[in-house]
């Protein structure tokens, strides 16, 4: 990856002197001869357990990136090229090993499963320069990788808020299954550590399963009245189906990743009525996300989730980091990543505000306020977060109470 920079002038310079024009030679490296594009990388699930985020987070990438391209960086567009995980860590591993040493990206979005983003930042972006920001990641883990950022906060938060709810329901005796990778483990065991009561069952379960039945027995057998899922959509619609069939009866709880309509689609009306859920929220009362959630409705006939909202700030972010930095290289990218969200610069909540600042000023001038909150990285490299609680009420999801993480 070369530096685009030219007789001695660094690329910012040559910006301010030529307001942004006849410069795109100078710009990207897209892996292709002949494109004046700035190419970034991304590794989304499209395919596997987790294809329902992915599909959220492409709908987010892309009004994202339309924001970008209509303003530019510099007079180039911003690219993404995507490849796909399989929700799998060696499915993901693969995708990050064909973007950032066959295509050459300097920043990689990636990736959706806390397993799968650790994998690829300790297998091929720990020691490089890259600059690696996870779309949706909440896993404790990333927490200490604080090169690794993330746009989503962490389940630490998550699992306090949970303890915090089902105590305050009235519950002392918990049955807890988790996924078994890392996600699910870290988050259970962040749970465990906030819950003062009784842990009655406390089991992993494996992905991809044709049945639970075991697992729900067992969590029957238990005796809690609260049962507290940490699993993936798929997983947890069998999961409803075989307690409903059963004619289990008991206070469901979730961690974010059950929630979906994917699951409510599958599983019988009134099956999972009162269950509450725990999820990442962006700060749908402010302005920029009601903008946000109204192009997103206009584009795709729906409402959007905070996961779509946490893939277009990575975007917004990438192409900050990218107008701000000195060169199109991960050790510049790497220098300004963080800056360009900080609380000590100028408050705006569109990229084309932030470009407008940064043209003439320093990444410190600029404080990026996403459409999934303030972000500000920590030291950790973990945001400032929003948690919502959700309510199933008639076979949908109801919003009944927000937390700030």
């Amino acid at each position: 990856m070369r530096e685009y920079t030219t007789n001695g002038i660094d690329r910012r310079t040559m910006l301010k002197l030529t307001g942004g024009v006849g410069i795109a030679g100078l710009a990207g490296c897209s892996g292709s001869s002949g494109d004046e594009a700035y190419n970034i990388g991304m590794v989304d699930a499209q395919t596997g357990s987790l294809s329902a985020f992915g599909e959220r987070n492409q709908r987010g990438k892309d009004l994202a990136l339309s924001a970008v391209n209509e303003v530019g960086i510099g007079g180039s567009e911003l690219q993404v090229t995507v490849e796909d995980s399989g929700s799998e860590n060696q499915g993901g591993i693969s995708a990050a090993q064909k973007l950032v040493n066959q295509d050459g990206v300097p920043f990689l979005i990636g990736a959706v499963g806390s397993g799968v983003s650790l994998a690829i930042y300790e297998s091929v972006v720990e020691g490089t320069d890259v600059v690696q920001l996870s779309q949706n990641s909440t896993g404790l883990g990333l927490t200490d990788f604080p090169e690794l950022l993330r746009m989503s906060p962490p389940g630490s938060t998550q699992a306090t808020a949970l303890a915090d709810i089902i105590a305050e329901d009235g519950y002392d005796s918990v049955a807890l299954t988790y996924v078994n990778n890392n996600y699910g483990q870290s988050l259970a065991e962040a749970f465990t550590n906030a819950w003062d009561g009784d842990v009655a069952y406390n089991n992993s379960h494996d992905q991809e399963q044709q049945s639970y039945s075991s697992v729900i027995s067992e969590m029957n057998s238990a005796g809690a009245d609260a049962w507290l899922f940490i699993t993936y959509q798929a997983e947890f619609s069998t999961m409803v189906n075989e307690i409903f069939s059963s004619g289990y009866e008991a206070q469901l709880y979730g961690a974010d990743s059950v929630s979906g309509e994917n699951v409510l689609e599958n599983t019988p009306d009134g099956s999972m009525e009162g269950m509450k859920i725990v999820v990442p929220s962006a700060p749908v009362e402010e302005q920029n996300y009601q903008d946000f959630a109204s192009t997103f409705e206009e584009e795709y006939g729906q409402a959007p989730t905070s996961w779509a909202a946490y893939a277009y700030d990575c975007v917004i972010n990438a192409a900050l980091a990218i107008q701000a930095a000195d060169s199109f290289t991960g050790a510049a990218l790497g220098e300004v990543v963080r800056d360009v969200s900080r609380p000590e610069g100028e408050q705006v909540t569109s990229f084309e505000a932030a470009s407008d600042i940064l043209s003439d000023g320093s990444p410190s001038d600029v404080d990026y306020q996403g459409v999934s909150g303030p972000i500000d990285f920590d030291e950790n490299g973990d945001p400032v977060g929003f948690l919502q609680v959700l309510e199933v009420q008639d076979h949908s999801y109801q919003g009944v109470d927000f937390i700030s993480s």
